[in-house]
């Protein structure tokens, strides 16, 4: 296993960037818990932060992570508007709600060993965090924050196209989300809707896991994730599966 800073340079070397500023790069890969709420009477004087305190998120990568996510959606905006010449809006927006989308970002983190470079503190560690799709989602989008405030356009650019290479390839079709395919699967057979239910609801209040069930002829799908709504998305996921159906369509 690699020591954190080994992994800080491993991520570095993905992205085949030299950060100028490797303030950023760090920032961008601490989460929100391993930065300390402070006391201190000069602290936390911002304008609607109460005195006393460091306001909540200061210093993690939560600000990087909203460039990041205005950042990585006008580029593939602009990726998709050029690789796609055909298509409307609708068809676009499809794909790019896709692609843009938390369990696509978590794999991309993924791939880049990203996982093992994010500064979390012990308690949340031993929660098991750092594998959480929400949270190397939400640190994939802060290094695309960073990378762009410390070089600009075009090497986000680069990054994005060369690590989303697969993702827009193997799209043949706009694609659609589970929830909807597995409608339209039993719509099509003159079924019943599904049913959902939320199950259970686990973990600390600001990363909690949702456990969700759908119903559908007879079988059960079953899904996990840091929102109730992608909770729903994995349970029809499973359900498909179950029912001997694709959920992307090549």
């Amino acid at each position: 296993m690699m020591t954190r800073d080994e992994a800080v340079r491993h991520v570095e070397a993905k992205l085949e960037h030299r950060f100028a500023d490797p303030a950023l790069l760090h920032e961008a890969l601490t989460h929100r818990s391993a930065v300390p709420r402070r006391q201190g009477r000069n602290r936390g004087r911002q304008k609607g932060h109460a005195p006393g305190k460091t306001p909540r998120g200061q210093g993690s990568n939560e600000r990087l992570e909203f460039v990041g996510d205005r950042v990585l959606g006008l580029l593939m905006a602009e990726w998709l508007f050029e690789r796609y010449p055909e298509e409307q809006e609708g068809a676009l927006g499809a794909r790019h709600a896709h692609l843009v989308s938390r369990p696509v970002l978590a794999r991309i983190a993924e791939g880049i060993e990203l996982s093992e470079a994010i500064q979390i503190a012990q308690h949340e560690e031993s929660a098991g965090i750092r594998v959480l799709a929400s949270v190397l989602a939400d640190a994939m989008e802060a290094l695309l924050g960073a990378l762009y405030l410390d070089a600009g356009l075009d090497p986000a650019r680069h990054v994005v196209r060369r690590l989303w290479d697969r993702d827009i390839e193997k799209s043949g079709q706009p694609h659609k989300e589970p929830k909807t395919l597995l409608q339209e699967f039993l719509l099509g057979r003159g079924e019943a809707l599904p049913h959902y239910e939320l199950t259970a609801a686990d973990g600390p209040s600001h990363a909690p896991i949702f456990r969700v069930e759908v119903r559908a002829l007879g079988q059960v799908g079953v899904g996990r994730a840091g929102s109730k709504r992608l909770a729903e998305s994995a349970a029809a996921t499973d359900l498909l599966k179950k029912m001997g159906q694709e959920t992307e369509r090549a």
